[in-house]
């Protein structure tokens, strides 16, 4: 059942990105609103909901902002004009990249991509051109320290897929969509209460970089993020460890 986790570096990156709270606040509340008009305002009876108020607490956003937001987005105040988009590309390398947003302005929205992808040496793709490289899935990430064994037992007995151990020491559990509040749950009830935890595009495999390579990478993953549509970047890039530690 366990195996390595080969992308945790990507995850450690964005972890310290993720540190930019004011937008990431803001993208948060798009989120939160959009979720609620699609699926009403009741976190018990909404998934889609549910999932980012968890993300949202994590990014520990108050309380009453996030009421705010779900209030609005249940009661079509706001957020109608709001749309998911996803887009594909290629980084430097021949590394997959996918982005997902949202917008009230597609041609904004895909200029800015596409301006991104285009300054750092890469190229906007067309829809499909690298999904098929990606698994959805969900990840609950838990930091070194953790029982392997006691995550395994309590992930595979709630449904989880796999389990994954990371050279640091941390633990990954990957679920099916579906399954992935049920695992995360059982988890939180016995104790043990992940660093990070969402539904993600997970690479089916993954593209080795040299430093030069990754350089041009990271400059592009991290210019898609600072985009104010952007909600999520998804890549097949492994960075080399010396470009990691040096962040």
């Amino acid at each position: 059942m366990a195996g390595h986790s080969k992308w945790s570096n990507i995850k450690h990156r964005k972890a310290g990105q993720d540190a930019k709270r004011a937008k990431v606040f803001t993208k948060l509340i798009r989120e939160l609103t959009v979720a609620a008009r699609d699926g009403g305002g009741n976190v018990e009876d909404n998934p889609a909901l549910r999932t980012v108020v968890d993300k949202a607490k994590a990014a520990q956003m108050p309380k009453d902002t996030m009421e705010r937001a779900i209030s609005r987005g249940a009661g079509g105040q706001d957020g109608a004009d709001l749309m998911p988009l996803t887009y594909e590309g290629y980084a430097p390398g021949g590394v997959a990249i996918m982005v997902e947003t949202m917008t009230d302005n597609r041609n904004r929205t895909v200029s800015e991509v596409r301006h991104a992808f285009t300054r750092a040496g890469g190229n906007l793709g067309t829809d499909g051109s690298v999904a098929y490289l990606f698994d959805k899935k969900g990840q609950i990430q838990f930091e070194p320290g953790v029982s392997e064994d006691d995550v395994m037992e309590i992930a595979i007995e709630s449904g989880a897929e796999d389990v994954l151990a990371g050279e640091d020491g941390g633990v990954e559990v990957v679920t099916a969509p579906q399954d992935f509040l049920q695992v995360k749950d059982a988890l939180a009830e016995r104790g043990l209460e992940p660093a990070q935890a969402e539904i993600a595009m997970v690479p089916q495999t993954v593209v080795d970089l040299d430093v030069e390579t990754g350089e041009k990478v990271l400059r592009l993953l991290e210019a898609l993020e600072d985009l104010d549509d952007t909600t999520s970047v998804y890549t097949n890039a492994s960075f080399p460890d010396e470009l990691m530690n040096g962040e």
